[in-house]
């Protein structure tokens, strides 16, 4: 298993692509806006001699969300997305321009995923945490043997993603945090939508807004 981050968009956003050892990959989050953020991304794809087995969202707002159409029509992979972010993600047409991003269109949805779901990749396994809270339907992919987690904006190094936007809960991201990742082992690195990495367990130990 390798996974591999890019920093995109103006609101540095990571995008994430991890493949197997048959090289069958994901990407989670592709957040490339400007063609040069989109040619870094599909040089390392050739590069590695990738396929594209999915595009992933961990959640819909706009900076993890603009180069799905992109990522989707290149490589003919479908895009698949939480059920309960249906509304973040047909939002985003209407605001992108008060954001300053023009062009922006909108990807078509293959699949709604869901907290049972599991997705195999070959040698990898991802369980779905659906974590709400920064957004109503946020989820994050735990790769339990390889002791990962792709994040999204739940949880930063030292950090939570913010609650103050459309379908935020402050108290819900608080608690779920709580049960749902501070509950995994320590070790585990988590792989987040914003900034460098870190692991459960310093979380636990540093993160000032929320203690283990």
């Amino acid at each position: 298993m390798n996974i591999k981050s890019f920093v995109f968009n103006p609101f540095y956003e990571n995008t994430y692509v991890v493949h197997s050892s048959q090289k069958n990959a994901y990407i989670f989050d592709p957040g490339c806006y400007e063609p040069f953020e989109l040619n870094e991304l599909t040089d390392y794809i050739q590069r590695e001699s990738l396929t594209i087995k999915a595009v992933i969202n961990t959640h819909c707002h706009i900076d993890h969300v603009l180069g799905n159409h992109a990522i989707k029509s290149m490589y003919e992979a479908p895009l698949w997305i939480p059920k309960n972010e249906k509304v973040v993600f047909d939002a985003v047409v209407a605001y992108a321009p008060q954001w300053g991003i023009n062009g922006y269109e909108p990807a078509s949805i293959d699949r709604f995923l869901l907290e049972s779901d599991r997705l195999v990749l070959d040698e990898i396994e991802f369980e779905i945490l659906e974590v709400p809270g920064h957004s109503p339907g946020h989820h994050m992919f735990y790769e339990r043997a390889k002791e990962l987690i792709v994040g999204g904006d739940v949880l930063f190094k030292e950090s939570i993603g913010r609650t103050d936007l459309p379908g935020g809960n402050h108290e819900d991201l608080i608690r779920n945090i709580k049960e749902k990742v501070y509950t995994l082992p320590e070790q585990v690195t988590i792989y987040p939508g914003h900034g460098p990495k870190t692991t459960v367990g310093y979380e636990k130990r540093h993160n000032p807004f929320v203690k283990g």
